[in-house]
């Protein structure tokens, strides 16, 4: 049956009709921008991947980018099911979710009925239940809440109001603050594990989005912040702030006398150099770090620091054994005018090699290698040189986190350790180990 969806921008706080996706079913589906937003100088393409000077885009295109903006794995699955629909049928599910996603697009389906977007409070017990409950709790809170956010792991989109420190459900496409991430579901101690290494990736230079864990065992009211008794997996919750979400500094508007964040434009470097969400993991010969280097030359604001950044980061993914490395987990973020571009903060990084079940393969290769285990300073050093960077600033990126990176590790179990997360310590030294032994 033919369909027609709206797709908008948000910019400076307003919705701007972008384009829209028209076909019979999902294989045929294409984009295709409005013709005001094609003409306007003043108006950037949605992604590095939909050129303005382009008519209409492929199925394939078109779904590369919209697909990204899904979830993946059970929640896709379950979400699915719900909607009685294949879960290749990326249009039905942004149809369902596509009113509040990643970044500033909004779809918008003008044969359905608006859900008015609000706020409603979660009980204590409603927040421990997402925490204990597993995959489905929070795949039912992505269906509620109509909202779309990309990943296989179990999680929420929601809202908090920290100087009440309350939780709120987003409802229609009202804009979600955090993304909450559930614990048992995934790995044992991946909440402390995460938090290790995002910690210490900040310590070490690199910019990351504020998190905290949520302790949802107390038997009052909840319990956001480090400060922790020893907990199992199932009572816990990571909390992390969305970077693609701000507060105007004047006065913004209000729901149910909270104020509303503006959404900023994101997306990630499949979507941005135009590959499938399916594609993430690197192959032999597919040279994604150049890709994506070569995309920060040409479009951040301030291209040399974004690439050293990313430099750090593709260090401290090494250093740290973070093999999900993969295109995905890494984007680029738009500034509320959409005007300037900059590669967003890190995000979703853990120590997959802690997990007997860790894959020793990266996701993206250095030096033409992906095996952990086969990579050294000198395949970093041999990268830059092809990619045309002074072997020398890699070098020093390397030698200063090199020298940097136990104390830094050793510090940040320490503090949570402290902070009730026994397993820090043993993660730690999991971590150093390996560090170590690839370091001979």
């Amino acid at each position: 049956m033919p369909f027609e969806l709206k797709v908008q921008i948000e910019i400076n706080g307003k919705f701007v009709d972008a384009g829209i996706i028209t076909g019979n079913t999902y294989k045929d589906a294409v984009f295709s921008y409005n013709e005001a937003y094609a003409e306007s100088p003043e108006l950037r393409p949605v992604s590095m991947s939909f050129p303005k000077n382009v008519h209409k885009f492929t199925p394939e295109a078109t779904g590369n980018f919209f697909e990204g903006l899904l979830p993946e794995g059970f929640t896709r699955r379950f979400i699915a099911k719900t909607l009685h629909a294949d879960s290749s049928d990326y249009i039905a599910i942004l149809r369902e979710l596509g009113g509040e996603c990643i970044g500033a697009i909004k779809i918008v389906d003008e044969t359905r009925e608006d859900q008015p977007a609000g706020y409603r409070r979660l009980a204590a017990d409603e927040v421990r239940a997402l925490a204990a409950e597993g995959a489905t709790r929070s795949v039912e809170l992505v269906v509620k809440s109509h909202l779309s956010l990309t990943g296989a792991s179990g999680k929420a989109g929601l809202y908090y109001d920290a100087p009440t420190n309350t939780w709120y459900q987003p409802v229609g496409d009202a804009p979600s603050t955090h993304i909450v991430k559930q614990s048992h579901i995934r790995l044992d101690n991946i909440v402390a594990n995460e938090q290790l290494c995002m910690q210490t990736a900040e310590r070490l230079g690199i910019t990351v989005p504020p998190s905290f864990i949520l302790n949802t065992a107390e038997t009052g009211e909840l319990k956001g912040g480090n400060t922790l008794d020893p907990l199992p997996d199932g009572s816990v919750l990571f909390a992390t702030k969305r970077y693609d979400r701000i507060f105007p500094e004047s006065s913004a508007d209000t729901v149910a006398g909270l104020p509303i964040p503006r959404r900023l434009h994101q997306e990630d470097f499949a979507q941005a150099l135009g590959i499938s969400a399916a594609d993430k993991y690197e192959r032999p010969g597919q040279d994604y770090l150049q890709k994506i280097f070569r995309c920060i030359l040409s479009y951040s604001a301030n291209p040399m620091a974004d690439a050293l950044e990313l430099w750090r980061l593709c260090i401290f993914n090494y250093f740290v054994g973070n093999t999900d490395n993969h295109i995905k987990n890494i984007s680029l973020l738009y500034s509320e005018d959409m005007k300037s571009i900059r590669l967003a903060p890190a995000y979703d990084i853990v120590s997959t090699l802690v997990y007997s079940s860790g894959t020793e393969e990266m996701s993206i290769a250095i030096n033409g290698k992906t095996n952990i285990n086969s990579i050294g300073k000198n395949d970093f050093l041999a990268e830059a040189k092809r990619l045309g960077m002074g072997r020398g600033f890699i070098a020093d990126i390397y030698d200063e986190m090199s020298e940097n990176f136990k104390d830094a590790v050793l510090s940040t179990a320490e503090s949570l350790n402290s902070a009730g997360y026994l397993a820090a310590p043993s993660l730690a030294g999991k971590i150093i180990s390996r560090y170590e032994e690839n370091s001979k």
